[in-house]
């Protein structure tokens, strides 16, 4: 209990508190309006994300859709059952491998290819033809891959599609090929295709983190002597590390997270041992086939293992470079 008459630093507390008061109607007052934006992406964020968690009860439940929303709470336990179900399925294995590989040699690819734009496009000099190839290469990034895949399948389509002419007329092949309709050739066209959509992006974060690296160090490197691929090493790289080792956190957290668009765009039966990942696999589960219960388990298992995939990559990451993303 606080004394009648105490004071705080040789004011009076009560004045405190009145003043304190004061300054929180005051700022409310103020700020109201920008307050006020806020609830639309609290209210986005209540119902999209905080109530829909209520359906994580189907992976550990006989959930029957017939049942409706109360079956949520009404269906029976069964405990892991649903886990492993999934387990068990024959596509189960192709699909993790699918999922993995295509993410895996995709950052193996991605990664380092749009470092080393990112690094040749700032040295470029003139301020014109920069702008330009950055405006050309981000681009694509705003095209949704409705429009983008379409492209892609119509380029690789073989019968009249360019690359299949271009191959027959150059003699690296003796009859068109369907790219597509091959499962070995899937997850080329996926990483490469995603690779041609993003790098422009990617390397605006890489350009952005160079942009305020100070100006004076590479002065003071010109000054002794330091060549640009030697500036360029030690200067550019350390101070965009800290980037480079997020988008690397992200990259190992999302590895079980594909581009549920992109791959749904080009799969096709054909492919379909090759495209088939968890995404799709969920998609088709559940929208597909109405087993709730089984895609809600493979959902929230995916959920477990990029939430430890990214607790571990960051951990990792401030061990080795001192930098992490928390």
């Amino acid at each position: 209990m606080m004394a009648k008459g105490a004071t705080q630093g040789g004011i009076p507390t009560a004045n405190i508190k009145r003043k304190k008061s004061f300054r929180l109607g005051h700022d409310f007052r103020t700020q109201l309006e920008l307050k006020t934006m806020l609830w639309p992406a609290i209210i986005m964020i209540v119902i999209f994300d905080f109530i829909p968690m209520y359906g994580l009860l189907m992976a550990f439940k006989a959930y029957d859709p017939i049942s409706g929303f109360k079956g949520i709470f009404t269906s029976q336990w069964n405990n892991f059952e649903n886990f492993m179900t999934i387990f068990r399925h024959f596509e189960f294995w192709p699909m993790v491998r699918n999922t993995l590989g295509i993410n895996l040699l995709g950052s193996l690819v991605g990664i380092p290819v749009t470092l080393i734009f990112a690094l040749l496009l700032n040295e470029i000099q003139n301020a014109k033809f920069k702008s330009f190839v950055q405006t050309v290469t981000y681009l694509p990034h705003f095209l949704s891959w409705v429009i983008f895949g379409g492209l892609f399948i119509t380029l690789l389509n073989p019968d009249g599609g360019i690359v299949n002419f271009l191959l027959l007329k150059l003699g690296l092949i003796d009859e068109a090929i369907l790219f597509l309709g091959e499962p070995k050739y899937f997850w080329g066209i996926a990483i490469g295709t995603n690779l041609l959509k993003e790098i422009g992006w990617g390397a605006i974060l890489y350009l952005a983190a160079m942009a305020g690296i100070d100006q004076s160090l590479y002065e003071a490197a010109a000054i002794d002597g330091a060549s640009r691929l030697k500036r360029m090493l030690h200067i550019t790289l350390p101070g965009i590390l800290p980037t480079f080792m997020i988008l690397v956190i992200f990259a190992i957290s999302g590895m079980l997270n594909n581009n549920f668009t992109q791959i749904y765009v080009l799969q096709n039966s054909l492919n379909l041992p090759a495209s088939q990942v968890i995404d799709t696999y969920v998609y088709r589960t559940g929208l597909g086939q109405f087993q709730f219960a089984s895609a809600t388990a493979i959902g929230l298992m995916k959920s477990v293992f990029a939430l430890a995939l990214l607790l571990g990559a960051n951990h990792l990451s401030k061990k080795l470079t001192k930098s992490g993303l928390f």
